[in-house]
C-alpha cells in the first residue's frame, strides 16, 4: 500500500509540475478528459487494486498456509484487561496483558469476552476482530522478526477502555517454548 500511495503521489506531483512549468501541456488536454482520467479512471483502478490485494491477504490470514501448524491462543477480554491462554505442553498456561508468540509461525487467536464487546487488535501484525460475549471469533497474526508489538482494545468498552492495552512479544522458537513453559497454569473455569 505504501508503494501504491508513493506511485500515486509521484504521478500527481509530476502532473502538477508539468502544468506549473509548461502550462501549454495542460491546455492541450480537454477539461472533460482531465475529469474522466483523474477523477474516475485513476481512482477506480487504484481502488480495484487495493480491494483485490486486501481480499487476497484476508483470505490467506483466514485460511492459513498449506500444512497449517498455527499456534492456537485464546484471548479473553474483560474489563479492562486481556488474558491469554496457551494450550498444550503439560497443561494450559496463561498470561495477563502480554501475549507471547513464536517468530515466523502463524498464531490463530480466538477472541472471547466475559462481559461486554471488546476488540482485539495488533496493528503491526494483523487484522482486528471483535470479542463478543458468548461468541468466539478468530484472527491470525504473524511476526516476521523478534520484538515487542503494541495491542489495543479497539472497541469502546467502558470507563477503563483507554488503559486496555497489551503487548505482543515475539520470540525465537526455542525461547518461546521456554517462556510459555514458565508461565503460570491457567485457572480452571467454574461452570
Amino acid at each position: 500500500m505504501l508503494a501504491g500511495a508513493a506511485a500515486i503521489f509521484l504521478l500527481v506531483l509530476g502532473l502538477f509540475l508539468l502544468v506549473l512549468y509548461r502550462p501549454q501541456a495542460g491546455r492541450r488536454v480537454s477539461a472533460a478528459r482531465w475529469i474522466w482520467t483523474g477523477g474516475v479512471i485513476l481512482p477506480f483502478a487504484t481502488l480495484t487494486a487495493l480491494i483485490g490485494f486486501g481480499l487476497l491477504s484476508g483470505e490467506t490470514l483466514l485460511k492459513g498456509e498449506a500444512g497449517d501448524d498455527a499456534l492456537d491462543v485464546e484471548a479473553r477480554g474483560r474489563m479492562w484487561v486481556w488474558e491469554f491462554r496457551y494450550a498444550g505442553m503439560d497443561g494450559a498456561r496463561s498470561s495477563e496483558g502480554v501475549l507471547h508468540i513464536p517468530v515466523g509461525r502463524e498464531v490463530r487467536v480466538t477472541a472471547t469476552s466475559g462481559d461486554v464487546i471488546h476488540s482485539f487488535w495488533v496493528p503491526r501484525l494483523g487484522g482486528k476482530i471483535d470479542a463478543t460475549p458468548g461468541h468466539a471469533a478468530r484472527v491470525r497474526i504473524k511476526a516476521d522478526r523478534p520484538g515487542v508489538y503494541g495491542g489495543v482494545c479497539a472497541e469502546y468498552c467502558g470507563t477503563g477502555h483507554a488503559g486496555m492495552r497489551f503487548t505482543v512479544e515475539a520470540h525465537p522458537a526455542g525461547a518461546f517454548d521456554a517462556i510459555v513453559a514458565g508461565l503460570p497454569r491457567a485457572e480452571e473455569e467454574t461452570p
